[in-house]
């Protein structure tokens, strides 16, 4: 598995192909989830080589998709790894793996594995963080520019049903974002009461 390869040839894609309207979804949310997962896998023990490159991979590979289609581009981002990660000394064993997490970030997230619940906390790790505010307006911008909601009333409504449903999976994501993630529900449960 050559995962340089590979993460040169999905930055440089993600970089030249995906819309410049993708504000949340762009290659900077794609560097991000890597270095969350990788931050996640460390506090939760993993450390075999060949996990961490298939979850790096995986996270390379999530959001791909979206260079071709914007609903469904977890499916369009395991069609993509299917027919390139051979190339890069992938087996199909790996491949499959790599796929059940890229699908183990679609909403509603679902995962079965340790790893698939590592990059589910990792594609949503920005709820519980400090950069929360400039994170979601990037999200309602994009979705916005869409005709996918209607406004920030609608947006900040989307957001308190979608932060209540939510649960982070690994219990270090658990343990280090809850609490903030709580602080801004709550913050926009207050904000709501105001429409």
């Amino acid at each position: 598995m050559n995962i340089e390869d590979v993460e040169n040839y999905i930055l440089e894609k993600l970089r030249k192909s995906l819309s410049p309207t993708l504000y949340y979804h762009g290659a900077h949310h794609t560097d991000d989830v890597v270095a969350s997962a990788l931050n996640i896998a460390a506090a939760e023990g993993i450390v075999d080589e060949e996990s961490l490159i298939l979850l790096k991979t995986a996270a390379l590979y999530h959001d791909l998709g979206f260079i071709t289609t914007y609903r469904c581009h977890e499916e369009e981002g395991c069609r993509i790894a299917r027919l390139m990660l051979p190339h890069f000394g992938y087996d199909t064993v790996q491949i499959e793996k790599i796929c059940g997490m890229v699908m183990a970030t679609k909403i509603p997230q679902t995962p079965h594995t340790h790893l698939e619940q590592i990059i589910a906390d990792a594609d949503l790790d920005y709820l519980g963080r400090d950069d929360f505010w400039p994170i979601a307006n990037s999200l309602y911008e994009e979705l916005r520019e869409r005709e996918m909601v209607a406004d920030i009333q609608a947006w900040n409504k989307i957001q308190v049903s979608f932060l209540t449903a939510h649960t982070y999976w690994t219990a270090s994501a658990q343990a280090g974002r809850n609490a903030q993630k709580q602080a801004y529900l709550d913050e926009l449960t207050e904000i709501i009461k105001t429409y």
